[in-house]
């Protein structure tokens, strides 16, 4: 690799990444606002309206910070990439139209109702824009990740023109959307979004819990992200396997290098290790043949290794791609031993007495964020060195004209913007946090007037 390439994967993969701590945030927090305010108007309980009111100002922030984040990415597009974005063109325009048509507008336009609309329209209504600004979000998420599944396995196109100047051209649109992998990715990434954001709730209520503060807010708050979250993280294994089988039959070397397996033989399961590439050896804890079983439900068949591609067909960093599926699988499961033993203390009654785990689930909200990132390593650095999987490398999808120098010094200046907008984003989280619900009164941001609608 050049170094305008390295620079620019390391920029793109910065923005995004940064990027990508808020969309999950706002899909899983707006599923559990779903629930508040379900139970608000099924219960009359104003414990549930005056959590609904206090989730919707962080919610809030978190799009706002989300919406901020994600423009970048359309301009290094045109930038730095303008082979892939001519390439892609057709593809992304019509899945990016469609995110806009029937998600962002969706989820913008009954925001404002979401977040303006208490005492100025019927709970019934207040409670329509908060199902369809949660609505919205996973659609948007569905949009995004159809365009960016389609790189991993593309159906439904023809190529027009060849060079630098050829381009997938869409024959078949619902063949686009519908490419073999969109619905089994798309699966995964909205249950760790469930995770993410309902992790969020837990952290928050459980520190109240432990500073005995807004008690009975907090424990009603984190009954309802414990369920989302202990069936989201049994989800998410089911939605793992799926996208499991999808690699195995559409990239078969990613598949090896998350294993770090180099010969075509009965492939073993590693539980943690390290990969020695220029030895083409691994060393850790592993199942003999465990891949194999899950893969062919068959101890001893054989699974094309890492040497049965060509060398320039094949990822190049198989440890880091290794490193990040097995935390990612780490967390997964420690995720769900740790849903489900919350579950378990509730069931019994004492859950909220066990301080202990009051404070694990503190610290806890790191977890699902870390692993929808490696997560997304795993599933971006094993498909090099393709950008669109057996039909553009990524060599050869750079902007022409730019130089390293450019890459360099934007990449500097975005980090310390988003530097920024980070610390300001914690700053206003806390502030929020500090303040806690509003009890036994109306939203101060709001006029006290209601529209019944």
């Amino acid at each position: 690799m050049d170094h305008v390439e390295i620079l620019s994967r390391i920029q793109f993969a910065f923005t995004i990444a940064f990027h990508y701590i808020y969309p999950p945030l706002s899909i899983g927090l707006g599923v559990c606002l779903v629930f508040m305010e379900g139970l608000y108007l099924k219960t009359k309980d104003k414990v549930y309206e005056e959590l609904t009111r206090f989730w919707v100002r962080i919610f809030a922030l978190i799009f706002g910070i989300g919406v901020a984040t994600g423009i970048v990415m359309e301009f290094e597009f045109g930038t730095n990439w303008a082979v892939y974005s001519r390439y892609v063109g057709d593809i992304f325009g019509s899945a990016l139209a469609a995110e806009g048509i029937f998600a962002f507008a969706l989820e913008s336009a009954f925001l404002g109702i979401l977040i303006f609309g208490w005492n100025r329209v019927s709970p019934r209504v207040h409670f329509l824009s908060t199902v369809l600004v949660a609505l919205g979000s996973m659609f948007s998420a569905l949009w995004i990740v159809v365009a960016n599944s389609w790189q991993q396995t593309p159906t439904g196109y023809r190529i027009e023109g060849t060079g630098l100047k050829a381009r997938a051209v869409v024959t078949d649109f619902w063949e686009m959307v519908f490419n073999p992998s969109s619905i089994e990715r798309y699966s995964h990434v909205l249950i760790g979004a469930f995770l993410a954001g309902s992790f969020l709730v837990l952290s928050v209520s459980a520190w109240y819990i432990l500073k005995r503060k807004y008690e009975v807010h907090s424990r009603k708050a984190f009954t309802i992200a414990l369920w989302v979250a202990a069936i989201s993280s049994l989800g998410q294994l089911f939605t793992g396997h799926q996208s499991a089988e999808v690699i195995t039959k559409y990239q078969p070397a990613k598949l090896a290098a998350v294993e770090g397996h180099f010969e075509s033989a009965p492939a073993d399961m590693y539980l943690f290790g390290w990969v020695d590439a220029e030895k083409q050896q691994v060393s850790g804890l592993k199942i003999p043949g465990g891949l194999s079983f899950l893969v062919h439900q068959d101890f001893k068949k054989a699974i094309p290794g890492l040497n049965s591609f060509k060398p320039e067909n094949r990822p190049r960093a198989v440890n880091f791609v290794f490193q990040t599926y097995h935390l990612m699988v780490g967390i997964g499961m420690t995720l769900i031993g740790l849903c489900w033993l919350g579950i378990f203390l509730l069931y019994r009654k004492k859950l909220f007495q066990t301080r202990w785990l009051m404070a694990v689930f503190v610290g806890a909200v790191f977890l699902p964020q870390i692993a929808n990132q490696v997560g997304w390593y795993t599933a971006e650095v094993g498909r090099q060195p393709w950008v669109v999987y057996g039909l553009l490398r990524t060599s050869d999808a750079l902007s022409q004209a730019v130089k390293a120098e450019h890459v360099l010094i934007s990449l500097i200046l975005f980090t310390l913007v988003y530097v920024i907008l980070f610390v300001l984003f914690i700053y206003l989280l806390n502030k929020k946090i500090q303040h806690g619900p509003d009890i036994g009164q109306e939203d101060p941001e709001t006029p006290s007037s209601r529209i019944e609608l």
